[in-house]
């Protein structure tokens, strides 16, 4: 890949390697660290991969002028940058018609402060402006013009106000083993920014979680990723998750995919815990009985801090363990824990932020 901004933008760490040669570089520090001799890789696109990005606005204020920038590797300097090479084409293109389009208007430049880009596969793309300033009536009218000519769903934020101008969410269609699963993601919710990898994550766990009559448990199910096309390998999901949004979300993308053996519930893991135990009765899980799944598996793809306690003690009541982690650190962790109990069956490398020091990992463990 070629970057006019290798060596200057913060972004690419490791932008002194082809592909290959960073690739082969993370995955040799992940076997040394997990004594894993060959862990399955999964590829990024050498170029043109995120489907999600900000960048910072750079105001010269001795000509007007406005441009993209981005940090640099001495984090306190800022580098003004016209193009980027890892962002999809949906939102290469779309960066230099929209700053142009902001520049020649002064009610859309004024103390804009970032851009947020969401694309999809299906070529929509999603823009936030975010600002220093307070937005409002004048300033939507504005906004309202600029989507129309540029065809794009925009949303303005700033301080305490978010006006959507369009629409807060796009479409995207994964392809899972030939087969498409449609989402629908919002601005704000947790999306995969490596749609390829990501198709190829949820292929993986497919792949190595063959057709079951039991039932799957999911903690931090998100918007639904793993967890709608898994619907198909078990008889009945529970997928919990704390964040209202997030349960929202998932609910809709379970509608758009008609899968009807998916509950989804907003509950921690410390709450399930005491529902599965009959401490707590919660009205969220008004309808479900628990005691009629029969649970083989349970899925977790936690934040970076990775388990918790109580939340790796739980996940140890079940036969099968899925652990899909954003940390290697927290992971190694976690595993020094849970390996004491179950052998790793599966283990993958996912290369989601190329030529980047970050390698994700999948894990599948079962009781020894």
């Amino acid at each position: 890949m070629q970057c006019n901004y290798f060596g200057l933008c913060g972004s690419c760490t490791l932008h002194k390697m082809d592909y290959e040669t960073q690739l082969s570089y993370k995955v040799e520090q992940i076997k040394a660290q997990f004594g894993i001799d060959t862990p399955e890789i999964i590829r990024s696109n050498p170029e043109r991969f995120r489907t999600r990005a900000e960048f910072r606005i750079f105001h010269d204020y001795d000509n007007g002028a406005i441009s993209y920038a981005m940090h640099g590797f001495e984090r306190k300097k800022i580098v003004p940058i016209d193009a980027c090479s890892i962002v999809s084409e949906a939102i290469a293109e779309m960066m230099p018609k929209l700053l142009n389009a902001i520049s020649q208007n002064e009610m859309l430049r004024h103390r804009l402060y970032s851009v947020e880009f969401l694309s999809s596969s299906t070529g929509e793309v999603l823009v936030t402006l975010i600002y220093h300033k307070k937005i409002d009536d004048v300033w939507l009218h504005e906004a309202q013009k600029l989507a129309e000519v540029l065809q794009i769903d925009l949303i303005g934020r700033s301080r305490g106000v978010k006006l959507i101008v369009t629409k807060e969410y796009i479409h995207e269609t994964l392809q899972i083993d030939g087969k498409p699963w449609r989402f629908r993601l919002y601005d704000t919710g947790f999306t995969q920014p490596n749609t390829h990898v990501n198709e190829q994550m949820i292929g993986w766990v497919k792949h190595h979680v063959a057709l079951h009559k039991s039932d799957l448990l999911e903690l931090y199910c998100g918007h639904g990723n793993f967890t709608i096309p898994l619907s198909e390998q078990f008889n009945k999901v529970l997928a919990t998750e704390i964040s209202k949004r997030s349960i929202q979300s998932a609910k809709e993308n379970c509608a758009l995919n008609s899968v009807e053996n998916i509950a989804f519930v907003r509950l921690s893991a410390e709450e399930l815990t005491q529902a599965l135990q009959k401490e707590r009765v919660f009205n969220r899980l008004k309808g479900i009985d628990l005691d009629t799944y029969d649970f083989s598996h349970v899925f977790v793809d936690p934040p970076r801090a990775g388990l918790d306690d109580k939340t790796r003690d739980f996940v140890q009541r079940f036969e099968n363990i899925i652990y899909i982690s954003c940390n290697p650190e927290t992971l190694q962790r976690d595993l020094e824990s849970l390996k004491k109990n179950y052998s790793v069956e599966n283990f993958a490398v996912f290369d989601q932020f190329a030529y980047t020091r970050h390698l994700e990992c999948g894990v599948i463990l079962k009781r020894k």
